[in-house]
């Protein structure tokens, strides 16, 4: 008989949304090792896995109802309803801005998921009382997914498990004001005290987590691909030399200047033909990568193409000769792998990451085989070189990974995930005993 495991998901339908592929791929394989999953998670528009059980509840956003409450424009973002113009840099209204961001991090305390959190302890409450759950797993972002766990864990005694995809006030990108770090930091101690157990998805990520939560026991298992996305087979590979990328670029964030300034020295030298080459930008088309593709005179090389849905993004991917991957070019970064990067994995055709050197993305890149890494202009133009001579000789860039990237499909990580459930789930049965 299987085992019940409830999985507290504040997430979107996963081909709407990369972020939602961990829950739903755990929860998808979760069965054949011997539990039986329940996500629950908010009401939304979108089709769920059919295969799995999902209990969705109703969600308050709050700043809405506030908005709707004070009769207010609800297409007008909150620095508009004061009357502000938004600029890079505008000293005559940073007073009200810093206003804004701490009435919302007050009124949406600790996160956005904040009016998700007496729905989804109701209705938790009642499956709880209807059939027996054997444990509990809370996934975040957002970090109230762990306060709705812990009310649950208090209330029944049930067995919790928090998955820290991303990290609380621990994460680089945590940006919160004065004394409400403070409350949070403390929140995030006293909320973490009642689970059993930590995962997160890298092994730095983890000891940066063991820093805090001292006498936890941490584990990781890494976020995945889910192999039933890619059980088809493309029509065909690209007849260019096409190297794509998929999804936001996050303002510049994630820069492929490097790769332009070589991609456009490489057609100047006369080392690749630029009418054999295509670099492809899915995703939203933002003024700055304009500017950026003709201030090299790549024109006619490199496109936008635009935001394409999901199942349209794995298609391209397939088809393409290289799948571009940039890493954000911050110290912070290198304990962190992309979900991005694990969608790639899943599409089987050979990567291109740039980023620092000292990334654990390489390292995953190299033990799997499933792709190159460049973290400066060197590295770069000998890896283009190298598989633009293969695609000129070949007529396509050969996929050369080994076995170990099914280490990374869900099927895998499941039972990963399973056998930390099974000691959790054993060790509160003994207390019975």
């Amino acid at each position: 008989m299987l085992k019940k495991v409830l999985m507290v998901a504040f997430c979107f339908p996963p081909m709407q949304f990369i972020g939602a592929q961990r829950p739903y791929g755990l929860a998808k394989y979760l069965p054949r090792y011997g539990w039986d999953p329940i996500v629950l998670t908010i009401k939304q528009p979108g089709d769920f896995p059919p295969e799995i059980n999902v209990l969705p509840t109703n969600y308050t956003d709050i700043i809405a109802s506030l908005r709707k409450l004070g009769k207010l424009n609800p297409a007008k973002g909150d620095h508009q309803q004061m009357g502000m113009q938004l600029t890079k840099k505008n000293n005559s209204d940073s007073w009200k801005s810093k206003t804004v961001k701490i009435l919302r991090q007050l009124l949406e305390f600790p996160d956005h998921g904040a009016g998700w959190y007496r729905h989804a302890v109701n209705s938790a409450s009642e499956l709880i009382e209807k059939e027996a759950v054997d444990a509990i797993i809370s996934t975040s972002s957002p970090s109230t997914s762990h306060l709705i766990a812990k009310k649950l864990k208090q209330k029944y005694g049930i067995p919790w498990i928090a998955d820290l995809r991303d990290l609380w006030t621990l994460n680089h990108y945590y940006n919160k004001l004065g004394a409400i770090r403070f409350l949070e930091r403390r929140l995030e101690l006293k909320t973490l005290l009642y689970a059993d157990a930590l995962v997160t998805v890298s092994q730095p990520l983890a000891n940066v987590l063991g820093s805090l939560h001292k006498d936890k026991d941490i584990h990781c298992v890494t976020n995945g691909f889910d192999p039933d996305d890619f059980t088809w087979n493309p029509s065909g590979l690209s007849e260019k030399f096409t190297i794509t990328h998929t999804g936001t670029l996050y303002n510049g964030k994630r820069n492929p200047a490097m790769l332009l300034e070589t991609t456009a020295r490489l057609i100047k030298e006369n080392k690749i033909n630029r009418h054999l080459v295509e670099i492809i930008f899915y995703g939203p088309e933002e003024e700055w990568i304009m500017h950026d593709i003709n201030k090299y005179g790549l024109r006619d090389v490199v496109k936008v193409g635009g935001l394409i849905p999901r199942q349209e993004a794995i298609k391209k991917q397939r088809e393409s000769q290289l799948l571009l991957l940039l890493l954000w070019n911050d110290v912070r970064e290198k304990g962190v792998y992309t979900g991005k990067l694990f969608e790639y994995l899943g599409s089987r055709r050979p990567i291109l990451a740039i980023g620092r050197s000292n990334s654990i993305v390489k390292d995953l890149l190299t033990d799997t085989g499933a792709g190159s890494f460049a973290s400066d202009d060197k590295e770069l133009e000998k890896i283009i070189l190298n598989h633009y001579r293969e695609f000129i000789s070949r007529g396509e860039v050969s996929y050369g990974a080994n076995g170990r990237i099914e280490d990374y499909s869900y099927v895998t990580l499941a039972g990963k995930y399973s056998r930390i459930l099974d000691s959790y789930a054993r060790a509160n049965a003994f207390k019975f005993f």
